[in-house]
């Protein structure tokens, strides 16, 4: 999927956000405003709500308490003390709080499901949220305190809480009072009358935004590890027979057929394969001959999740639900996690198994009697410990990862006086599936620098134009290893271009797309 231009302002209607909207925006600087229809919607849904405070109508979280508390009818004049309450009562958060981008995810997810029309806030408190997202105060939010049951309730709540000037927001690199971050933009903080703090805590985005931006991610390092694969592969002087088109088409998996392509793609016109065609060597290990399996059923795995997510994008998870139309608030439960609890469970798992087979080929790169090389890839072993010790950092987070990958979907726990008796664990899903994602990240980096220093032992031999070119780029990053030194600095830093998709462009730009 094409990046949006980080120049166009981003409009929003609660319809048409992407995963692509989701990371551009939260990564960027992207201006971000609401589409007039959709303020027309948001403006219709709060005639709705406003009338059936006037009439005296009993609606859950708008004329009563919440929670196992839904029976007890509140004074008209206590109603935006309610909502206050709620908010304050709710900013029950712990742990390491989001950051930037994870919390203008946050912010940007629930500014879209509000612009859909069906949550009943006034115009001007949606008009407020993009307004600190565009001045980039970023309300402190603690990572967990949500179990997925009415949305991600405590962590929205943080970012209520700043709204209304309680709650602390990072400003320019600084953690300041949310009244002092919002009048020194300008902004008046809001004062929430019936309805709204409901609104603005009840919900999915949390878990959205996080499983959306590692799912952003998991993308490019599944094309990441096709480039790794190859060039693995073709440094352990392995065949590629084994990714013969009539293989692939006989067993015709998608992702399957995909990673194949890339890594014909990617070997087409080695010397270094060219020099032993004839070594009588007939098929490689499982790690080396089933990528395409391996990286395919990832990829197919990421489409289910791509698919969950986008819809989740631009649902309306906010309970009750504002139906302008007929002028009626429906209770209901769009705020349960489950769709994106499960996804991110599926995220977590396919990120862990493209770190387990990567790792599996960095063991087979740095262990002579699998590779034919050097022991761990450095000459006067013994004096020198070459890469010994980033294989071992490779399995450190590929068995972290397999910790992660439990599913915590299939968890839960009663809350709120048994009302909330089954709950998602969506945000712990998320929270876990970006975590492995990122361990897969490093795992990949690891790869990259143990196979780009196997090919030094092959020269002057060279493997295909593509596959030298991702060489060249990690040689810009990182020097040969002569002497050992300190890896852990080596590995950050290829693993930030693993993260941006930096070889599989530098790749693609002698071979053609990669897929």
């Amino acid at each position: 999927m094409p990046s949006p231009d980080p120049a166009l302002p981003l409009v929003l209607d609660g319809n048409r956000l992407t995963l692509a909207d989701l990371e551009s925006a939260a990564r960027g600087t992207r201006p971000i405003v609401i589409d007039p229809l959709a303020r027309e919607r948001v403006a219709r849904a709060r005639k709705v709500v406003d009338d059936a405070v006037d009439r005296g109508a009993v609606v859950y979280g708008v004329t009563t308490g919440f929670g196992n508390f839904a029976d007890v009818v509140i004074p008209r004049d206590r109603l935006a003390e309610l909502q206050a309450n709620l908010v304050r009562s709710h900013s029950a958060g712990v742990g390491d709080v989001l950051d930037e981008a994870e919390t203008r995810g946050l912010m940007l997810l629930r500014a879209n499901v509000l612009a859909k029309g069906y949550s009943g806030v006034r115009v001007e408190t949606l008009e407020l949220l993009l307004a600190m997202l565009n001045a980039r105060i970023h309300p402190v939010v603690p990572s967990q305190g949500s179990v997925g049951a009415s949305g991600d309730l405590a962590p929205l709540a943080h970012l209520a809480l700043a709204m209304i000037g309680e709650g602390p927001c990072v400003k320019d690199g600084r953690v300041v009072a949310g009244r002092e971050a919002l009048v020194a933009a300008g902004l008046e903080p809001a004062r929430l009358e019936a309805k709204e703090g409901l609104a603005l805590i009840n919900g999915t985005p949390l878990m959205t935004a996080l499983a959306g931006l590692a799912l952003a991610e998991a993308g490019r390092l599944v094309a990441s590890a096709d480039v790794a694969g190859a060039l693995t592969l073709d440094t352990l002087k392995g065949t590629d027979v084994a990714f013969d088109e009539r293989i692939h088409a006989a067993r015709p998996h998608p992702g399957q057929a995909a990673s194949a392509r890339n890594l014909r793609r990617l070997m087409a016109g080695s010397p270094l394969r060219e020099s032993h065609r004839g070594c009588g060597k007939v098929q490689d290990a499982y790690s080396l001959r089933c990528i395409p399996q391996v990286h395919g059923a990832v990829r197919d795995a990421l489409g289910y999740v791509s698919s969950t997510l986008a819809i989740e994008l631009n649902g309306a998870t906010d309970n009750p639900m504002v139906f302008a139309d007929t002028k009626e608030l429906l209770s209901g439960g769009n705020f349960h996690g489950e769709p994106v609890a499960i996804a991110a469970d599926v995220l977590a798992i396919a990120a862990a198994e493209i770190g387990s087979i990567s790792e599996r080929r960095i063991e087979r790169l740095v262990n002579p009697a699998l590779s034919g090389l050097p022991a761990f890839l450095t000459r006067e072993g013994g004096f020198r410990s070459g890469l010994m010790m980033a294989q071992v950092t490779a399995a450190a987070l590929a068995s972290e990862n397999k910790i992660l990958a439990h599913p915590a979907s299939v968890d839960s726990i009663p809350t709120s006086a048994n009302k909330e008796d089954h709950v998602s664990m969506g945000a712990t899903a998320a929270r876990k599936a970006a975590r492995a994602v990122a361990n897969t990240r490093r795992i990949l980096a690891i790869e990259l620098l143990a196979a780009s220093q196997a090919l030094e032992f092959h020269r002057p031999l060279r493997t295909s134009a593509p596959l030298e070119a991702v060489h060249r780029r990690v040689r810009d990053q990182v020097p040969i290893y002569d002497d050992d030194r300190a890896l852990g600095p080596d590995i950050e830093s290829v693993a930030e271009l693993v993260r941006s998709g930096a070889f599989v462009v530098e790749a693609a730009s002698i071979c053609g797309t990669l897929e």
